[in-house]
Parts: C-alpha cells; structure tokens; sequence
C-alpha cells in the first residue's frame, strides 16, 4: 500500500527559517533509513505559502490569491510518498520521525493518509481507464 505522510508548516517554517545543519544530518539518516529498507519512493520539502498561490473554484469562476495563508497549522511542509505493508506498519515508520519543534509551547503533527489504488474504485474505474493512467505513469516515469 502506498501512502502519503504529509508534514505540517511551523510559524519557523513559514518564516522561511531553514533547518541547521544538524536537522539535514538527522533527516538524511531517518530518510537512508527508509531507502535502504526499500519503502521510501519519493520525498520532498516545500517553501513557505508566501511563495505560492492558491487557485479557488466556484463554478466557472477560478480566483487565484497569493500567499501566504495565515493558518499556519493547516499548511504542508512537506511530504514522504511510501510503500508500506499496512497503515500500522507506516506508523510505526514515522513515529520515529524527527520532525522539527514547532517552537516552544506549541506542538505539531504529520498526517498519514493511503493513496487510493485502482481497486479501490471498484467498477466505476473501467479497465480502459486503467489503461490510461497507466500509460500516462509509464510515460511519466520515462521523463
């Protein structure tokens, strides 16, 4: 099963303070950890809202507002894509994840959530289409 473990923005990170030289050590070793065991696909860190927009729909209506978002709590950091046996197996995985303090008083979280497979469709999900997003990820990978 492949999911996505999504880490959340800090005030620090949204202030575009960088990790120390020592997170980049620390991270690098969890992150080896994961290749090394075979589960991590992809993984990525993201700069602060204020470098980003956000694109909203209403109907026809599309209305692009820039960053930042002040809601700090709800924005993603960053991000681990990986295959593990089952969502308790991941867990324990980034139960051991050093993520960076928030800062003092306050506390943050990672979300784990299962990317969806084609199964997980049932018959809404007609072979032909399976087909096609297949070829489109084959074609994907060959970039």
């Amino acid at each position: 099963m492949r999911f996505m473990v999504i880490t959340k923005a800090t005030a620090a990170s949204e202030a575009g303070v960088l990790p120390a030289t020592e997170d980049f050590d620390t991270m690098g070793a969890f992150i080896q950890e994961m290749v090394d065991a075979g589960v991590l696909l992809d993984a990525g860190g993201l700069q602060s809202s204020a470098n980003g927009v956000r694109v909203y729909f209403d109907g026809d209506k599309k209305t692009v507002v820039d960053g930042p978002f002040t809601e700090t709590k709800e924005l993603i950091a960053g991000y681990y894509l990986v295959e593990m046996k089952s969502l308790e197996e991941c867990v324990e995985w980034f139960k051991r994840c050093p993520i960076q303090p928030p800062g003092e008083g306050a506390e943050t979280n990672i979300e784990i959530r299962r990317v969806f497979h084609a199964e997980d469709f049932g018959e809404n999900f007609t072979a032909e289409q399976q087909e096609a997003v297949q070829k489109r990820r084959a074609k994907v990978a060959a970039n």
